[in-house]
């Protein structure tokens, strides 16, 4: 290892977060290996630098890629909540199975700290507890939990809240509201806006805001075993996001308007980021600032005609 610099491995790495961590860290010159089976992620957004292998986070053929690791980010995992819901088998072997491997990994390399995606689904009210993507996380922490026990590893978990930002996966099933919006004013048709979206509210946080907690998680020691809730520490609207996109993209609003149902009643997160600031992390990048660096983004992918 190079001095001051790091072995570091991304599982999930052609995906949106994963991705724009690989930047930071190729950039700071750590070694960075990659794995993604890409079924979600775009080998394109794989920075070069990377020592990529396409590998699936079930199968044991992944361990001899962790020997020599000093960090691991675990960020893959099926994030989709409607196609979480219509194949639950996939979704608890995608994201506890593939888990508690990359774990098992990690501990049979002796990896000395590994970090973990968690989700802020599992606080946002006991309808989404039922889901089975939420499910799925709390069994992750479980897990990890069950693995700092053992075997005494050092397990970071990382409670992302609602992140957003340039390489969003708009290619899903049911995009990211962001991204959402955003296609449809890119094709000039009307936005679909929800009967009490304006109650509607989740904390978003800039993506690269988060590749600074990152990037902090690499070497200091005080981040060991914590759990740490991520977020912009602001509760934004559906509305209000809306009506940024309106002004970032220089649109006329004329959005439809429809009915709520009852099974997906209006939400409000808002992250207590409290831990992470005493570690002296704070989100700085403003929503404006974010979503024209995401429109900006995603206006080049319709541009090459990467969205249909």
């Amino acid at each position: 290892m190079r001095e001051g610099k790091l072995n570091v491995l991304i599982t999930g790495v052609a995906g949106f977060i994963g991705s724009n961590l690989a930047d930071r860290l190729v950039a700071a010159e750590h070694r960075v290996v990659g794995i993604d089976n890409l079924e979600c992620g775009r080998k394109d957004q794989v920075p070069g630098g990377v020592e990529f292998h396409k590998a699936d986070i079930r199968s044991k053929d992944i361990y001899p890629l962790f020997k020599g690791i000093d960090r691991v980010f675990h960020l893959a995992a099926k994030n989709c909540l409607p196609d979480c819901q219509a194949d639950p088998v996939e979704t608890m072997d995608i994201n506890v199975t593939g888990t508690a491997n990359v774990f098992e990994a990690a501990r049979l390399a002796n990896v000395p700290r590994t970090m973990y995606a968690e989700s802020s689904a599992v606080e946002e009210g006991d309808e989404r507890l039922k889901g089975f993507y939420a499910i799925s996380k709390l069994t992750d922490a479980r897990i990890a939990e069950g693995y700092r026990a053992a075997f005494e590893m050092d397990v970071v978990s990382l409670r992302y809240f609602n992140l957003y930002g340039p390489r969003q996966d708009y290619r899903r099933k049911s995009p990211p509201v962001m991204s959402k919006l955003i296609i449809a004013f890119l094709k000039g048709k009307q936005p679909v806006i929800f009967e009490g979206d304006d109650e509607n509210k989740r904390d978003f946080v800039y993506v690269d805001d988060i590749n600074d907690f990152h990037m902090l998680c690499l070497s200091d020691d005080r981040v060991k075993n914590k759990m740490f809730r991520l977020g912009s520490g602001e509760s934004t609207s559906i509305k209000e996001v809306y009506d940024t996109i309106v002004k970032v993209m220089g649109v006329t609003p004329d959005p439809i308007m429809k009915p709520r149902g009852a099974e997906d009643p209006p939400v409000a997160t808002l992250a207590d980021w409290s831990e992470a600031k005493k570690l002296g992390w704070a989100p700085k990048t403003s929503l404006e600032e974010g979503l024209r660096a995401q429109v900006d983004w995603m206006k080049a992918e319709f541009k090459k005609g990467n969205i249909k």
